[in-house]
C-alpha cells in the first residue's frame, strides 16, 4: 500500500473524470457501463483522497510545479461530475459534492492565480492553464441536476471569458515559445477539451438557445477536437507519463458535445446525417482512448516497479 500511495500523483485525478464523464457518455448503451465508470471512478476518488490525506506534503510540491498545479483541478471536477451519479438514492450528499467540488476549484483558481499569474513566465505557461479556469463550466454541466440553473449561467460565462483571454496566450506559449518538456506533451490533448465543455455546459444551462453562441461554440468545439487529432499519433509514441490522463476527458467531452449537439439538431428537424457518424466515431475513439489510458495506469500502479 505505501508504494502504491507513492505512485500517485494529482494527474490520476484527470483519469477520473476522463471516467466520470465517459459514464454518461456510453450510459444510453445500458446502465451497466456508467454504473463500471462510476465505481471505477469513485475508487480513484477514495485512492486520491487517500493519498492527500496521508501525503499532503507530496501534493504541496506537486501544486508548485505549474503544469501539475493546472492538472490539480480535475480532482473537484470529478467530485462535481461524480455528484450526478448519487443524486437519485443520497441527494444531500450529492447536492454537498457538487457545492465542495465548485468551492474547490474557485480555491485552486485564488491559488494559482497567486502562484503563477501574479509571478507570470510565458514558459510556465501550459495547456493545463484551461483546466483551472475554464473547467470551472462543469457546474454548468451538472446544474440542472440540482435545479441550480442560474448558478450555471454564471459559472458557464466565467469560464467563457475565461477561454478567450486564456485561447491566444496558450496557443501562442505552444506555438511560438518552444519546447514543451515532454512529460507534459499529452496535456496539449487538453486544447480539444475547453470549447466542448463550454458547449455541454450552455446546452445544460440555457433554454432557449442562441443559435449564434451554439455555432461558435460547436465550431470552436471541432476545430480544436481535429487539430489535436492531428497530433494525436505523435503522442501517442511517447512512453507512459501520469499526464497521459489528459487522453480521456478532453476526448470524452468531445464526444458528449457532439452527441448533445446532433441530437438538439434533430429535435429542431435541422438533423445533418454526417454529424451522427462523426458523433458515434468520437464516441468509439474516446471509449478507446480511456481504456487505452486506465489499461497503462493499472499496469503504473500495480504491476511496474
Amino acid at each position: 500500500m505505501p508504494d502504491l500511495m507513492n505512485k500517485i500523483t494529482l494527474p490520476l485525478a484527470g483519469l477520473m473524470l476522463g471516467l466520470a464523464a465517459a459514464g454518461n457518455l456510453v450510459s444510453y448503451h445500458g446502465a451497466i457501463f456508467k454504473i463500471l465508470c462510476g465505481i471505477i471512478a469513485f475508487s480513484l476518488l477514495l485512492l486520491l483522497t487517500m493519498k492527500i490525506i496521508t501525503n499532503h506534503k507530496h501534493i504541496q510540491e506537486d501544486l508548485h510545479n505549474p503544469a501539475v498545479s493546472g492538472v490539480a483541478s480535475t480532482f473537484p471536477m470529478s467530485i462535481v461530475v461524480l455528484s450526478a451519479y448519487i443524486n437519485s438514492f443520497l441527494p444531500n450528499m450529492a447536492y454537498a459534492m457538487w457545492i465542495i467540488g465548485i468551492i474547490m476549484q474557485f480555491a485552486l483558481i485564488i491559488y494559482f492565480t497567486r502562484k503563477f499569474v501574479f509571478n507570470f513566465d510565458i514558459k510556465n505557461v501550459f495547456p493545463s492553464y484551461f483546466i483551472v479556469y475554464v473547467g470551472v463550466a462543469v457546474g454548468s454541466v451538472v446544474a440542472p441536476v440540482f435545479n441550480a440553473i442560474n448558478v450555471g449561467k454564471v459559472l458557464f460565462w466565467f469560464s467563457f471569458i475565461s477561454y478567450l483571454i486564456l485561447l491566444p496566450l496558450i496557443s501562442y506559449r505552444v506555438l511560438k515559445i518552444r519546447p514543451i518538456p515532454e512529460p507534459v506533451v499529452p496535456t496539449l490533448t487538453i486544447f480539444a477539451a475547453p470549447a466542448s465543455l463550454l458547449l455541454v455546459g450552455y446546452l445544460n444551462s440555457f433554454k432557449p438557445i442562441n443559435m449564434t453562441i451554439l455555432g461558435i461554440l460547436v465550431f470552436l468545439s471541432l476545430f480544436m477536437l481535429f487539430s489535436v487529432l492531428l497530433y494525436m499519433p505523435e503522442m501517442v509514441k511517447l512512453k507512459f507519463y501520469p499526464s497521459y490522463s489528459a487522453f480521456t476527458f478532453p476526448l470524452v467531452i468531445s464526444a458528449i458535445a457532439l452527441q448533445s449537439s446532433n441530437n438538439l439538431l434533430i429535435k429542431m428537424n435541422m438533423g445533418i446525417p454526417l454529424l451522427q457518424y462523426v458523433s458515434y466515431f468520437l464516441e468509439l475513439l474516446a471509449v478507446i482512448f480511456v481504456i487505452y489510458v486506465l489499461i497503462h495506469y493499472a499496469n503504473f500502479l500495480f504491476i511496474k516497479n
